[in-house]
């Protein structure tokens, strides 16, 4: 049954990657239909990394003590919205 939430790739990559993921896969006891969630984990972290990255050098002219501010300020606005969401939810259930 196809899961909707899925979508199939045909990918190419060397024979020494093949093997080499195959190895570690099966060093760690994995089957082969865990090298898709595998090559899933590899693609999130490496968004991440280019994520993480294009955001550090956005802030990269900005000082410390300006961009702790910035990250205090956000921090604080997030929690200012779940209290106001958690307050919300209180309500509706009394």
């Amino acid at each position: 049954m196809p899961n909707d939430n899925m979508t199939r790739w045909t990918i190419s990559v060397s024979k020494d990657t093949d093997i080499a993921v195959r190895s570690l896969l099966a060093q760690r006891g994995l089957k082969k239909g865990d090298l898709s969630k595998f090559i899933e984990d590899a693609v999130q972290w490496r968004v991440f990394d280019q994520t993480l990255t294009e955001v550090r050098s956005s802030f990269a002219d900005l000082a410390p003590d300006d961009l702790q501010s910035l990250i205090n300020e956000a921090t604080e606005a997030v929690r200012h919205d779940m209290r106001e969401e958690l307050t919300r939810s209180a309500k509706k259930e009394n």
